[in-house]
């Protein structure tokens, strides 16, 4: 069953997708080559104790740490590790906070140096794909419509979109309804309605869409081990149009990047 917001509860969720915001802007500052996983691992949770948070993945189905790293071939749940990131390596980032009772639940894939040609256009399809997604989030629309934009739009560049991972409403739990596939058909689906809150999330692999499980229980693959990517935004239906509790702004601050690329799903200039 979805559950529709109220505008409080709106700017509840706002501010703790904004503490997943800042944490991955915090992030980007120090994702360079010889850095650990664990020890990113260990800054992100900090950082969100000390904005008044919990990290939401912590202990969630028993999952063991405060993010979700997932280099390269890794398609999402990977678990942090002593492993040390190596240029031209790509690492997907997907962090959750837990304030005032509401989560906040979103997600970057990061480029390591520089990394290949391949890779690097891998990287910009698939996060325009989220934003081709979150177009279609408006009144009158489906889950159906959301996930046909994103799998035409990254399908037709010759990529893999994962079937059995998906994005989901987002409240006071983690996962409510709806699912929201990267695939499916116009017209299909639970009708969007005013006040829901979604994390939508494209997860793209440069070969098969396919993918396998590590024995570990968490760390997803693509089946044929080469890159996948991961992007993932909170927002709201407000007024009958899409609007972003997330934002980018704070890693492109650290990383010396411009971007216009939210500004129609922005209700506000964040601090």
């Amino acid at each position: 069953m979805i559950i529709p917001k109220t505008r409080e509860e709106i700017e509840l969720l706002r501010e703790s997708a904004l503490i997943v915001s800042k944490t991955l802007g915090m992030l980007a500052a120090e994702i360079k080559p010889g850095v650990t996983t664990l020890h990113l691992d260990k800054l992100a949770e900090e950082f969100i104790r000390d904005h008044g948070a919990e990290p939401g993945f912590l202990g969630m189905y028993d999952f063991p740490n405060s993010l979700c790293m997932s280099p390269n071939a890794q398609v999402v749940h990977g678990i942090p590790n002593d492993t040390p990131l190596q240029e031209g390596d790509i690492i997907s980032i997907d962090c959750g906070a837990l304030k005032n009772e509401f989560y906040g639940d979103h997600a970057y894939t990061f480029e390591i140096g520089e990394v290949l040609p391949e890779i690097k256009e891998l990287l910009k399809v698939t996060k325009e794909s989220l934003y081709v997604g979150i177009r279609e989030f408006k009144a009158g629309n489906r889950v159906g419509d959301v996930g046909y934009a994103i799998q035409q739009y990254t399908e037709s560049r010759g990529y893999g979109v994962v079937r059995e991972l998906v994005g989901h409403g987002l409240g006071r739990k983690m996962h409510e309804d709806p699912e929201m596939p990267n695939y499916g058909k116009r017209g299909r689906g639970k009708k969007f309605v005013e006040g829901m809150v979604v994390a939508i999330e494209p997860m793209i692999n440069l070969g098969t869409r396919r993918i396998k499980q590590l024995p570990d229980g968490w760390t997803i693959l693509t089946a044929d081990n080469k890159p996948s990517a991961h992007f993932e935004h909170d927002v709201a239906l407000v007024n009958g149009k899409p609007e972003l509790l997330s934002t980018f702004k704070y890693i492109y601050e650290a990383l010396g990047m411009e971007s216009d690329e939210e500004v129609e799903f922005r209700a506000e200039v964040y601090d």
